[in-house]
């Protein structure tokens, strides 16, 4: 009479799937490993290796002495990472659409809401190979920071250096652009191969800039995007579970934002203190600033891309 119960349950048994095995998945970042812009990534990478074990870890393999900034992007495209710290900028080359990214200031939460997101991780699908997982930084502005006073709203004859993010509006100002990655800038403008730079509000005491720089232009501009991509086949490849662990890690690492606002504040007293001296050509000029950086971004994108990038824009409500 037992026989059959115990037949049964061996045949449950030989049929329950097997538990999943944890998945470890490489990282790199695009950021000088401990500097601003890795920081939080970081502190998702242990928050992840935390919260999954037996489920899923990361290995961090680091940031630019591991592999160029401007070869990560590929790198997540093509699988010899799993997933990646980076901004869009680094990889226009292959989706021209993440330039609209810094034209996009609205909060994660924002985002996720009103489709924003599931767009912009639908192109990352297409044309990247990759899962949008989150974005950081989203209320960090940039600045541009010269070494030459100027007196009115135009850089002719100034050399700054860039990345997509800058370049149109310097040159729609009359500036000649220099695209470098991160590491070269000191020493160009050490040697005055360049007059002054792009870059977040945040960041360049980690890089040792305020030892080469005079001026920060204002207004503020733009918006900080960090990206967390993650190869697509290998998300699709996660279970759920998996994925859990990292969406939940990521809605964790979004809440990081809230600690900028201070960062910030301390960001700008730092930089006085260092003999950084804001220029400021007044309110008609900073509000045609701000004019002219968002018309010059937005018509780099709509140009490369008309229908997705009209589409951000749409999304973007700017």
């Amino acid at each position: 009479m037992r026989f059959p119960y115990f037949a049964a349950l061996a045949a449950g048994l030989f049929v329950a799937p097997a538990q999943a095995q944890e998945v470890t998945l490489r990282a790199v970042t695009s950021f000088a490993e401990g500097t601003q812009f890795s920081r939080n990534f970081e502190r998702f990478i242990a928050r992840v290796n935390e919260t999954g074990k037996g489920q899923v870890q990361i290995n961090y393999i680091g940031g630019p002495r591991a592999m160029p900034p401007f070869e990560v992007g590929n790198a997540v495209r093509t699988k010899v990472v799993d997933i990646a710290n980076v901004t869009g900028a680094f990889y226009t080359n292959a989706l021209p659409e993440a330039d609209a990214l810094k034209l996009i200031a609205k909060p994660m939460s924002a985002q996720r809401a009103d489709g924003t997101l599931a767009f912009i991780d639908q192109l990352h699908n297409q044309k990247l190979n990759a899962h949008y997982l989150t974005r950081q930084f989203h209320n960090v502005p940039f600045h541009i920071y010269l070494n030459k006073k100027i007196e009115k709203l135009d850089f002719t004859g100034l050399k700054i250096r860039v990345t997509p993010v800058y370049k149109d509006v310097v040159e729609a100002l009359g500036g000649t652009t220099v695209t470098t990655a991160p590491g070269e800038v000191y020493t160009a403008l050490e040697r005055g191969v360049v007059d002054g730079y792009g870059w977040p509000i945040t960041g360049i005491f980690d890089l040792g800039w305020e030892k080469v720089t005079k001026f920060r232009l204002e207004p503020a501009f733009y918006s900080v995007e960090v990206g967390v991509l993650v190869n697509l086949d290998v998300w699709k490849g996660l279970t759920p579970a998996q994925k859990k662990v990292l969406d939940d890690a990521a809605l964790w690492l979004e809440g990081l934002d809230a600690e900028n606002v201070a960062l910030i504040a301390a960001e700008r007293e730092k930089q006085a203190k260092a003999g950084i001296q804001p220029i400021d050509l007044g309110p008609d000029a900073s509000k045609a600033f701000l004019a002219k950086a968002n018309e010059v971004g937005w018509a780099s994108v709509i140009k490369r891309s008309p229908e997705n990038g009209a589409k951000l824009r749409q999304l973007a409500g700017n």
